[in-house]
């Protein structure tokens, strides 16, 4: 644990100890006010019920939103208050927050909630609802502070400080056209240096980055991330801005993503966590896990082809294991690579075969050390300690070297052509590719090891024994 995590600890202890001590409301909440809203979440679920609806009477409604927009199954939280405390609780939220807290809620409660809410909160958080969560117009959030291009800089200011009490992101402020659709973006430091008589349109940026609310998270989340702004606009029909994808909005997308990735890598359909029904974990494993069963039939059954060449060579079975985990491990070592690459979407032909020449060099590179290696460390073990004589110790460990160059060339190709063709067919790559590379491999293992065994060692050197 590092000294960050340890001092946060020791903050979600001062808030636990606080609550269980404390018995002056009024000097609790001015003490809960010292910490980040992030610790108070962290502190939730440490707490009983009773001491919760404590804190919860202790932070006003804005404050309350700010620490739901941290906490981990927020819903459950929502639902030991009252209704319309919670409805408030929710309207206070970055909408898009307070969306992914109503898409775990239930939905009965969740329907309660939304009733009791405005209908300009309703009507903006189920706009953003209706975006699949693919989208990128299902991340945005509606905090953000828009500006006429026709206004000098006198009325720009006034018509942003009204819009402050509101909105609270007004770093990047955005600049429409009369119809209202978007033009530009402007800073604020820009804006409040500006001389007064200026006109807004004078300082606006017009070629400021944007995405369009139905485009899938996957192919605009690189081009976001290049622009490195702390918040870009997403527009709607006919250039409307809806809403603006923030930095950490990005950054949550990114977690996202990466956390999906790394499941379907193992196999798994969906992320898991420590909350979820043994039976939905089952489902998610099992249509993989049945797969790559039959998979695996394949692989034993080009085994037993190669039953003659065991039979007349029972040493070579010690080093199976050898061939199989080396050509595992460099194809899955390409798949990751490649899947990492494959997030840029503005990959072209040409950059995605010289990946794979790179990815068949490193692995032949690879390859050739680690035949070496085995070259020298089998012969001399073969020699020394199983008493074969030289010339057929040298001839195995030759082979079992050349094998292993040869399969981790064979597996560096399969590792990374393979998430391309996913990516080109419309299949994510991160989903088929996992589990799929290692059955592969060690078929691909099988085949290079037994069949130069089979064709140097008996056809040519007729070594047997």
């Amino acid at each position: 644990m590092n000294e960050n995590e340890r001092v946060q600890q020791d903050y979600v202890q001062e808030i636990i100890d606080l609550l269980r001590s404390s018995e002056d409301i009024e000097k609790l909440q001015e003490k809960l006010e010292e910490y980040h809203a992030n610790d108070i979440a962290s502190a939730l679920p440490l707490l009983e019920e009773d001491e919760r609806k404590l804190l919860y009477n202790a932070l006003e409604n804005e404050r309350l939103g700010e620490v739901m927009e941290y906490a981990e199954h927020g819903y459950l939280y929502l639902e030991e208050m009252s209704s319309e405390r919670a409805a408030v609780i929710l309207s206070e939220m970055e909408p898009d927050d307070a969306v992914d807290l109503l898409k775990e809620a239930n939905p009965e409660k969740k329907t309660i909630w939304l009733s009791k809410m405005s209908l300009k909160d309703r009507n903006e958080l189920q706009i953003l609802a209706a975006y699949d969560e693919s989208f990128i117009g299902s991340r945005m959030t509606t905090n953000f502070v828009f500006l006429d291009k026709r206004l000098n800089i006198r009325e720009a200011m006034r018509s942003l400080i009204d819009q402050a009490a509101e909105h609270d992101n007004i770093s990047k402020v955005y600049v429409v056209n009369e119809d209202g659709s978007y033009y530009g973006a402007v800073d604020l430091k820009e804006l409040i240096i500006a001389r007064k008589e200026t006109n807004l349109d004078d300082i606006t940026e017009t070629g400021y980055p944007f995405v369009y609310a139905d485009e899938k998270i996957e192919d605009c989340l690189e081009r976001i991330k290049g622009y490195a702004e702390n918040s870009i606009p997403v527009l709607g029909e006919n250039s409307i801005i809806l809403g603006v994808i923030t930095a950490q909005d990005v950054l949550e997308v990114y977690d996202d993503e990466m956390g999906e990735d790394y499941a379907r890598l193992g196999g798994l359909t969906a992320e898991e966590d420590l909350n979820e029904p043994l039976i939905d974990s089952v489902k998610k494993r099992l249509p993989w896990l049945v797969i790559l069963l039959f998979l695996g039939l394949v692989v034993s059954t080009v085994v037993g082809l190669f039953e003659t060449v065991v039979a007349q060579l029972t040493i070579i079975m010690a080093f199976q294991s050898l061939i199989l985990d080396m050509s595992g491990n460099v194809g899955t070592q390409s798949l990751a690579v490649t899947i990492r690459v494959l997030m840029d979407e503005r990959l072209t032909g040409k950059q995605k075969m010289s990946l794979v020449a790179k990815e068949m060099g490193v692995g032949g590179l690879n390859g050739l050390v680690i035949g070496l290696f085995s070259l020298v460390g089998i012969g001399a073990y073969l020699y020394f300690f199983k008493h074969q004589p030289a010339h057929i110790a040298i001839a195995i460990s030759s082979c079992i070297g050349f094998s292993l160059m040869l399969s981790m060339v064979i597996s560096s190709l399969v590792g990374t052509v393979t998430p391309i063709f996913f990516k080109k067919v419309g299949v994510d790559p991160a989903a088929a590719s996992g589990p799929l590379i290692t059955t592969i491999n060690d078929l691909v293992g099988v085949v290079s090891y037994y069949g130069l065994t089979w064709i140097l060692l008996l056809e040519i050197l007729k070594i047997s024994g």
